[in-house]
């Protein structure tokens, strides 16, 4: 298992445009940190991100999953990237032929899947650590480490997002096909999504999604600040929204995750290289 990633990660560090993505993700990552300094003070208006209660325990583990999550379209460039240059540049052939198996092929991509979503979650828990304990107003024990199945849900998220897009390089082969077909596909599902035919219920339908799936497990936090919430009051809206990570969610993903793991292999196995 450790060669299996050993070798995946030397074919990403090895290439430049894969290093520069991925050192990008990171380092936008960490921007999320920069939140902290944001402050206008136009006469008497006055704003500033950390007042808002956004780095408050245990609302921080929610926003900063669903900011980062936004992010991981560039490690998924990386991923579709790096399995279209395995056809290109004949390495796949290469690896095959060095006793490399197709099982152990793909078990390399998905180990590496894992991997990125690990670091990811590492990543974010580490900075939303240090943000809640430098901002937050709650700083007890057993409000920090409240709510941390967002981060299980962040890397359930990234697992599946990743996973699909692996399974897209080897459908399509090229890199701005996979990319291309990815968009379409979520296009269709917010067709689907906003029906044009008002007497078609699709929500039951789409939350099964791969990619409405995944959107589910982390709904936008903006709507549970405070200042929100009262705005909305004085308007009239009420907010009945459920923020609660639901592990039927986590299911559904899990078995998309699967399912694009197992037909990349199928793909793989049955096609003539």
């Amino acid at each position: 298992m450790k060669r299996l990633i050993s070798i995946e990660l030397q074919k990403i560090w090895k290439n430049k445009a894969s290093r520069i993505l991925t050192l990008t993700y990171f380092i936008l990552l960490s921007f999320i940190a920069l939140l902290a300094s944001i402050k206008f003070d136009i006469g008497p208006f006055k704003f500033q991100a950390a007042e808002m209660g956004i780095f408050n325990f245990p609302f921080i583990w929610h926003f900063n999953t669903y900011m980062a999550a936004w992010l991981k379209l560039f490690l998924a460039i990386v991923i579709v990237y790096m399995m279209a240059n395995e056809y290109s540049y004949g390495t796949l052939k290469q690896n095959l032929i060095d006793g490399l198996s197709k099982k152990e092929f793909i078990l390399s991509k998905f180990l590496t899947v894992v991997l990125f979503a690990l670091c990811s979650t590492v990543f974010v828990f580490v900075m939303s650590l240090i943000l809640g304990l430098s901002f937050s107003s709650y700083n007890e024990f057993d409000v920090v480490f409240l709510d941390l199945s967002y981060l299980l849900a962040f890397f359930v998220k990234l697992t599946g997002f990743f996973s699909f897009c692996l399974f897209l390089g080897i459908l399509v082969k090229r890199s701005a096909f996979a990319l291309g077909f990815l968009l379409v596909w979520f296009i269709v599902e917010c067709f689907l999504k906003f029906s044009i035919f008002p007497r078609l219920n699709m929500d039951y339908f789409t939350q099964l999604l791969p990619l409405e799936a995944m959107y589910n497990l982390i709904i936008e936090p903006f709507t549970r600040l405070s200042v929100i919430r009262n705005i909305g009051n004085q308007i009239g809206l009420e907010n009945i929204k459920d923020y609660t990570v639901h592990y039927s969610s986590i299911l559904i993903v899990l078995v998309w995750t699967f399912l694009f793991i197992y037909f990349s292999y199928k793909l793989l196995k049955n096609r003539d290289l």
